[in-house]
């Protein structure tokens, strides 16, 4: 089993043990917790929170869940949150509050990838006081710049603990900028040790990004991904990839001639107060570049140009990564699909009904209504005991088994899994419905004896069609709207 491998099940099973979930491994479909959704699998396309470091730990947090990727690296010394103005996030971090991180990441479905730049001296109780916080974590990538001296202590210490230690690269004059001098600081040294590429520093300091990448082949760790608008200058600045120095697709070429499987963390320096445009921009021109290497795992359920979508003209519209209606009718995919990964966010208003149809039989047919399984979205943030009509309802036909929404305002994901007979919904790192079909054998009638509005069977209803998005005269926003065919 690959690292990546171990590293996914044991990070899987810490965090959602967290929220009384508990995952087997990850060859299992996410059923009970929200799936890492990266285009290449083993490539762990996240953000490196520098990137919002005007900001606290938990607004950064969330701005990287809007992006809709699945990975996030921290930093030492980036404020916790408002509510804990004189707390860091770092490896000193209490128990309590670590909790508290992980369950907002869960709810999230987000992971921490790695950790870094942190200081990593010739000292063995600040080294394992690092190493011990990672491995509560969950984190399997800590990013440093180790003295020569602290090397050996390192490498036992990653053996130890088989958590692996980058060694990342500022500019010059700093010790690691030149890739020759990390080759020969982890030359005899145990395969846990190895580089934190930064294409952008490398660049700074007149060095190529692919000759560093191929002198340091079999131990490229993690990577800080950047493209900047001038090669050779120390005060260059990050642009949106594939608009300035970097040859990205080379560099995508070579890790993958490389079998790289890690973190590959957007560090995007410039605009600090309002890069989030750049950074989709970044995100957008990765997956176009992947795609000609390998067929993603991941896709979008949508264009950006609604070009694949079935709506009445006018009625919806991308904007800055949102999905929104603006009129009315619902809004549908062309094509159909039959078992699936189904992985979403949404945001309501105050008393919006709306909800997620699959599997719909014949969207042209004006009775498709009874081909159609809802899962219902509906403002019912509160409400103690939930039931079928609630959000998270297979709608009118199981209720879920907790009220997982948030208020209104608030952002939700929906993890909609279906298999054959069997529909799993997960809502904000909760699993709250496990449905069999095959037990709703009446038209009108559910399993427990109680009536609902379909005159098909659930056990009769088509197992293959489209995927829609529902108005119904309220104000309702989607985003990160992903799916994976099963």
């Amino acid at each position: 089993m690959s690292y990546q491998s171990k590293f996914l099940i044991g990070l899987t099973i810490s965090i959602l043990c967290l929220v009384g979930v508990v995952a087997a491994g990850n060859d299992l479909l996410p059923t009970t917790f929200h799936p890492v959704t990266d285009v290449y699998p083993g490539w762990q396309l996240g953000v490196q929170l520098w990137t919002f470091h005007t900001f606290t730990f938990f607004e950064a947090i969330d701005k990287a869940a809007s992006l809709g990727v699945s990975w996030v690296e921290a930093f030492p010394g980036q404020k916790l949150g408002a509510d804990y103005p004189e707390v860091n996030f770092d490896h000193n971090l209490a128990a309590e509050l670590r909790k508290k991180v992980k369950e907002k990441l869960a709810e999230y479905g987000l992971y921490l990838s790695a950790y870094g730049v942190v200081d990593m001296p010739n000292d063995e109780s600040k080294c394992r006081q690092v190493f011990d916080f990672a491995k509560d974590m969950g984190i399997g990538v800590i990013v440093a710049e180790p003295p020569d001296e602290a090397m050996d202590l390192v490498d036992r210490l990653c053996k130890e603990y088989q958590i692996k230690v980058a060694i990342h690269n500022h500019p010059e004059p700093s010790h690691y900028w030149n890739p020759d001098k990390v080759v020969e600081a982890v030359k005899g040294r145990s395969d846990y040790l190895g580089s934190c590429a930064d294409l952008g520093h490398w660049p700074r300091s007149g060095v190529g990004p692919l000759e560093a990448l191929k002198k340091l082949q079999g131990r490229i760790v993690s990577l800080h991904f950047k493209d900047l608008n001038e090669f050779g200058n120390k005060e260059a600045h990050d642009v949106p990839w594939g608009t300035g120095v970097l040859d990205m697709l080379a560099v995508l070429k070579e890790l993958q001639r490389q079998k790289f499987t890690g973190p590959i963390s957007i560090e995007y320096e410039f605009n600090w107060e309002s890069s989030i445009p750049e950074i989709r921009q970044c995100i957008a021109a990765y997956n176009r570049e992947v795609a000609q290497l390998k067929k993603p795992a991941w896709k979008d359920v949508f264009k950006e140009d609604l070009s694949n979508a079935v709506y009445k003209a006018g009625s919806w519209e991308f904007k800055d990564g949102v999905l929104s209606v603006l009129g009315e009718g619902d809004i549908w995919t062309k094509e159909k699909y039959k078992d699936f990964i189904l992985d979403l966010e949404f945001k309501l208003d105050n008393q919006t009904n709306s909800g997620v149809f699959i599997r719909t039989g014949d969207i042209t047919d004006g009775n498709w209504l009874h081909t159609a399984i809802e899962v219902q979205i509906l403002d019912s943030y509160g409400k103690t005991v939930p039931d079928r009509q609630d959000c998270g309802a297979i709608f009118d036909c199981l209720a879920p088994s907790k009220n997982m929404v948030k208020k209104p305002g608030e952002w939700n994901r929906y993890t909609i899994t279906c298999k054959a007979n069997k529909i799993d919904v997960v809502l904000n790192g909760q699993q709250i419905i496990d449905m069999d079909l095959n037990l709703w054998k009446e038209a009108h009638k559910n399993p427990d004896g109680t009536d609902n509005k379909f005159n098909t069977a659930y056990k009769d209803m088509p197992r293959s069609g489209n995927i829609g998005l529902q108005y119904h005269g309220h104000p309702i926003w989607f985003r990160n709207i992903k799916l994976k065919e099963l």
